[in-house]
């Protein structure tokens, strides 16, 4: 079922049991107040008969039954009886008809004075009179015909009304939940025109004032952030492609030049040594787009636990100046933790140090005296350390380019790299819920900020 014909329903059910119950409210109280009111002309009716009986002398029965009869407010079908202490009939207002009740309710008359009850369609109403110590149970009976009629009037009308209420809700509910819903049918249509080659059209977002019109704004936000990985996606295949061209174009020469023409051992030799220099840049290249690959897995795969970042830097320092003891790393305390609670870090040992890793490595790389300053330091919420060098620096301009995949300055084309490192890094602290900064000056240094949220 479309949601517009399941709104319209819903608010139509919703509808019709309001006027359902509003109608039987109104239908039984005005028969309730109707039979009241009868009933209390009926007592009426059988208090003035007793009366004209016992107090008016000069009445008697047969005048009294011609009163009855002609008064201006008789009831139709009205029948009168009135019996002694004996529960002896002393009065009938009618001859030819009978009012039908049971000899136990003239005992119920007089222990409760009141007693409304019915004889066939007709309502009875019983009173005990009292006057000069004589008590007489009066039985008064009448047909409601005009309040009959009146409540089947009622009825009807309410019948109608009810169905026409009914109606005209389903109508205008379908009418209206279509108006309200057609901003979403026209998001639909526009939806089913965005494919993978145009990704840059986007939903009209109205004047972004109701939840239709930010469903617009957040879908066009999705597209952006879709289009952006694409476009992410687009570049990497393309830089990729061409690092990768580069060692296999040399390989390749280097085995053309060997098969040109006889060569002496030195001249193999120094081809085997270019061929294995180039498959070492093949590997290492290869081994990091597998690792920035990987690092855009699902976070759930990467299992963390409680780390202690001083720990991790001077693992990921005693790691490098093993494998280039030229190096230099000077390592400090920017203000000393009151306890190790913080520094320490939910995250993966391996990937933290593999940041700090690259961090350090290029710091020494970049710098004339291949020297990096590391200092770690805490604050109310987070643990973090910086990696400074007094190196080449960049400008402004590619500080906002520089953690993009295969992005490299122009100043660090001379230098050993793929443009990849600072990528991986940025995924990793992604990862950890972390963020990295950067502040740099052109032949002056750069230093690297990472900051994760401490245990």
């Amino acid at each position: 079922m479309k949601i517009r014909n399941r709104i319209a329903l819903q608010f139509s059910l919703i509808v019709a049991t309001i006027l359902l119950i509003f109608s039987v409210i109104i239908y039984v109280t005005t028969a309730t107040y109707s039979r009241e009111d009868f009933y209390d002309r009926l007592k009426s009716k059988a208090l003035t008969t007793a009366r004209f009986l016992i107090q008016v002398k000069e009445v008697d029965h047969n005048l009294l039954k011609i009163i009855d009869r002609n008064t201006l407010t008789a009831l139709y079908d009205e029948k009168v009886l009135v019996f002694d202490e004996r529960n002896r009939l002393i009065y009938a207002s009618v001859d030819d008809h009978i009012i039908h009740y049971q000899r136990n309710l003239l005992d119920e008359v007089r222990q409760l004075k009141e007693v409304e009850t019915w004889s066939d369609d007709n309502q009875l109403a019983g009173i005990l009179y009292q006057e000069g110590g004589r008590k007489l149970v009066v039985l008064a009976s009448a047909y409601d015909r005009w309040g009959r009629s009146k409540q089947k009037n009622l009825r009807t009308t309410l019948i109608w009304g009810l169905v026409g209420g009914i109606g005209l809700t389903i109508g205008l509910g379908i009418f209206f939940a279509g108006q309200s819903l057609q901003p979403i049918d026209e998001i639909n249509s526009q939806v089913s025109t965005i494919t993978a080659r145009n990704l840059r059209q986007r939903l009209d977002e109205g004047d972004r004032r109701d939840e239709i019109d930010q469903l617009a704004v957040n879908f066009n936000a999705v597209l952006g952030r879709l289009e952006q990985a694409f476009e992410q996606q687009r570049s990497f295949v393309s830089h990729a492609s061409h690092e990768l061209r580069t060692p296999l174009a040399a390989l390749k020469s280097e085995i053309q030049l060997g098969l040109l023409r006889p060569l002496k051992p030195a001249e193999y030799e120094s081809i085997l040594t270019n061929l294995l220099s180039d498959t070492d840049r093949l590997i290492a290249l290869t081994n990091s787009l597998l690792f920035l690959a990987r690092t855009l897995e699902n976070i759930s795969r990467m299992p963390l636990a409680p780390v202690q970042m001083e720990e991790v830097v001077l693992q990921a320092r005693d790691e490098l100046l093993s494998a280039k003891p030229g190096y230099h790393i000077e390592f400090d305390y920017a203000n000393l933790p009151e306890s190790e609670k913080e520094t320490t870090v939910a995250g993966n040992e391996e990937l933290l140090k593999r940041v700090l890793l690259n961090l350090m490595d290029n710091a020494c790389k970049y710098s004339g005296n291949q020297t990096a300053h590391v200092r770690i330091g805490t604050n109310a919420t987070s643990c973090w350390v910086s990696v400074r060098d007094e190196g080449i620096g960049m400008t402004p301009e590619e500080m906002e380019l520089i953690f993009e995949p295969f992005y490299r300055t122009a100043n660090a084309v001379g230098y050993e790299g793929f443009g990849i490192g600072l990528s991986i890094c940025q995924r990793i602290l992604e990862l950890h819920q972390g963020h990295i900064t950067v502040e740099s000056r052109l032949n002056e240094g750069s230093q690297f900020t990472m900051q994760i949220a401490h245990l």
